[in-house]
């Protein structure tokens, strides 16, 4: 919105004789008979330099117009910022129900994959879902990935041990089964397990611990 000031060229805080050198040189520059061919755009410029003028030169006027244009600029600054929050707020909005709608597509993949179904299916079961195909790939490719971590983990943790008969020669000084008991008796109850790793891949994937 331009005001009376910028019409004329000048700072709001202008004196007197600014404002009067600047109304002449504006008024020069868009009189009619100096704008041949332009008349029209050039007696509307001129009229609202003139009505610049009429207020700006009266101290009185001044002193309104000055008050009123606070006035407007201030209800103009608590309209933009009810517009700011308002956009703020909405785009929180859209954030949580976007990761709403990610956690409950997780979600869907996840059952469906402890069901035993492929990749494949689960991208087709998310685009049911109305997923977007973007993160439908995405989670699908994650999920099975995942799964199959996990499998492979529960397997190696199943696995037989070793037969003891086919281990190579005994050392000389092998414990005898008393401290062998002993030792064993001795091992920290909470050692590593394989599972770690079905952890390690949850937090890759999805941030999150299982």
């Amino acid at each position: 919105m331009a005001t009376l000031y910028a019409k004329l060229g000048v700072s709001q805080d202008a004196t007197w004789e600014e404002i009067k050198r600047a109304y002449r040189k504006a008024a020069m520059k868009w009189h009619p008979d100096r704008n041949v061919g332009q008349e029209d755009v050039a007696h509307a410029a001129f009229q609202e330099i003139k009505d610049a003028y009429a207020i700006l030169s009266d101290e009185n006027q001044r002193k309104v117009y000055d008050a009123v244009y606070a006035q407007e600029m201030r209800r103009w600054d608590a309209l933009e910022k009810r517009q700011r929050e308002v956009e703020a707020a909405r785009a929180r909005m859209a954030q949580a129900a976007a990761e709403a709608k990610y956690t409950e597509m997780v979600g869907v993949a996840m059952r469906y994959a402890d069901e035993g179904h492929n990749r494949d299916v689960l991208f087709g079961v998310l685009l049911g879902r109305e997923c977007d195909a973007g993160m439908a790939q995405r989670i699908a490719d994650s999920v099975s990935a995942l799964q199959a971590s996990r499998r492979a983990a529960q397997a190696a943790e199943s696995a037989p041990a070793p037969d003891a008969s086919t281990a190579g020669p005994e050392k000389d000084d092998a414990a005898s089964p008393t401290q062998s008991a002993q030792t064993k008796h001795d091992k920290p109850a909470d050692e590593p397990r394989n599972g770690g790793l079905f952890d390690s891949l949850w937090q890759g994937f999805f941030g999150v611990r299982s």
